[in-house]
């Protein structure tokens, strides 16, 4: 409490108070000597009740996914609302020609269907799960044993500096380990909601990944200790001119 108190300038009833309140409303827990600072835990939501939640803001992050893609490229697409917003974008770009796109995902290998012949889609196949028109296993990662991708698109419900990248379910988390398994590029996908947050199913570490696409507010601590973890693109700030530099005070 003392070391709050001088840190803050204020009294240590005044610490003791606010520590109160951030317990009751589940931001801490009151240990002895101290407090522990609870992650809040992502719990699953079906996809349609997803779908519109930052959808301009996704549509950036597809706009900049696409950007890592080129011809004759190979694509895993995981499920999820931002990766259907990818899978739409390939649609929408013609000129990219001879791409494949391997997908878990059945609301998205039918989206991908616009595309073809110019687009090969191959479904994994599996067992479904309804809540996210997604194909797990068993089976499901059969196929993905035998590929070597150009780059996978996996989503994510909590990007951690120390936990990782994280979902909702044991089967997806399964799935996009095998994801990223199987391309020599491997990129996140997630809004900037998802960040500091920790889900029930850690699926990797930050340095299994190579790139995280994300964008909305993200608190400047939080995006500075991901960042010395693994290059972050964000693709509302893309474009924006560079802070001027510091000037040097006068001799």
């Amino acid at each position: 409490m003392q070391d709050l108190a001088t840190r803050f300038d204020v009294s240590e009833v005044t610490i003791r108070h606010d520590l109160d309140l951030l317990s009751q409303a589940g931001k801490i827990r009151r240990v002895r000597g101290g407090t522990i600072a609870l992650v809040r835990q992502a719990e699953e939501v079906p996809y349609e009740a997803r779908s519109d939640t930052q959808r301009s803001g996704k549509a950036a992050i597809a706009r900049c996914a696409m950007n890592m893609v080129g011809d004759n490229d190979t694509i895993l697409l995981d499920v999820g609302t931002t990766t259907m917003l990818i899978a739409e974008e390939i649609v929408r770009r013609t000129d990219l020609e001879g791409l494949t796109v391997v997908t878990n995902g059945l609301n998205i290998a039918l989206a991908l269907e616009a595309a073809c012949p110019r687009v090969q889609v191959v479904v994994t196949g599996g067992t479904l799960r309804p809540a996210q028109h997604s194909m797990v296993d068993p089976l499901a990662g059969f196929i993905l044993q035998r590929l070597r991708a150009s780059v996978a698109f996996i989503g994510a419900d909590g990007i951690h500096r120390i936990h990782g990248v994280s979902t909702t379910n044991f089967p997806e988390a399964e799935m996009k380990r095998r994801l990223l398994a199987a391309a020599n590029r491997r990129v996140v996908v997630a809004d900037g909601l998802k960040f500091a947050q920790q889900a029930l199913v850690k699926v990797c570490d930050l340095s299994d990944i190579d790139t995280v696409v994300s964008c909305g507010d993200i608190d400047d601590g939080v995006l500075n200790e991901i960042t010395k973890r693994v290059e972050v693109q964000l693709a509302d700030r893309i474009g924006e001119p560079a802070p001027p530099a510091p000037v040097e005070p006068l001799a």
